[in-house]
């Protein structure tokens, strides 16, 4: 019975998911609705908060924060170092050599997940690689870093262990006011990134 709840859990966020992609009009798709159920449920292409803040912290040059909400949202606010490639426009044949590289981590974010899943989806079924989710998005990134709340005194050790660095985060990334920390961060420009080459093949063999 647990299991076809489990399973239940998985499928209906997954077509709503696929009802509110955009039609793909450029190119075919590589996976199955099967093949994607199957990585859904596995959850690979979420990324947590806490590992999105220590890259932000740490200014570690793989990170490509990848904002899909709309123009005027993430003119609002948006995290350090985001750039903005909104839903909508993420088949843009402009955006495919950024979307289809080996070079950066691309970890998308929303305010909540569903339209960054949106994008990973679309981005995994063209096979394209190295494109994460962040867990939750900005209202889950705001509730555990930029607000983490102290654990009960009976929580285990590494529940402080967490608390701690969230708090050290929250410091070092403005603390308490998602707005606040991330209304004057510069709009970043697009880096220009090169397409993910063909592997050549190897000589010789049968």
């Amino acid at each position: 019975m647990k299991m076809r709840i489990k399973l239940a859990l998985a499928i209906i966020p997954l077509g709503i998911i696929i009802a509110a992609v955009p039609e793909n009009t450029t190119k075919p798709y590589k996976l199955t609705a099967g093949q994607m159920l199957e990585e859904v449920k596995e959850g690979i292409q979420f990324v947590t908060t806490d590992q999105v803040a220590d890259m932000i912290i740490q200014k570690d040059p793989s990170l490509q924060l990848i904002d899909v909400r709309d123009q005027d949202s993430y003119d609002k606010f948006h995290l350090p170092g985001a750039i903005n490639i909104p839903l909508a426009d993420l088949l843009s044949p402009e955006n495919e050599d950024y979307l289809n590289q080996d070079v950066k981590m691309n970890v998308f974010y929303s305010n909540g997940s569903t339209s960054a899943n949106e994008a990973w989806m679309i981005t995994r079924q063209l096979g394209y690689l190295n494109n994460y989710v962040m867990q939750g998005g900005l209202n889950y990134y705001a509730e555990t870093i930029m607000n983490p709340q102290k654990p009960a005194s009976t929580s285990p050790d590494d529940e402080f262990a967490r608390y701690d660095f969230r708090k050290g985060a929250s410091a070092a990334l403005g603390g308490g006011n998602l707005s606040a920390a991330t209304e004057d961060a510069p709009v970043a420009p697009k880096p220009v990134i090169k397409k993910a080459g063909k592997k050549k093949r190897v000589a010789g063999g049968c």
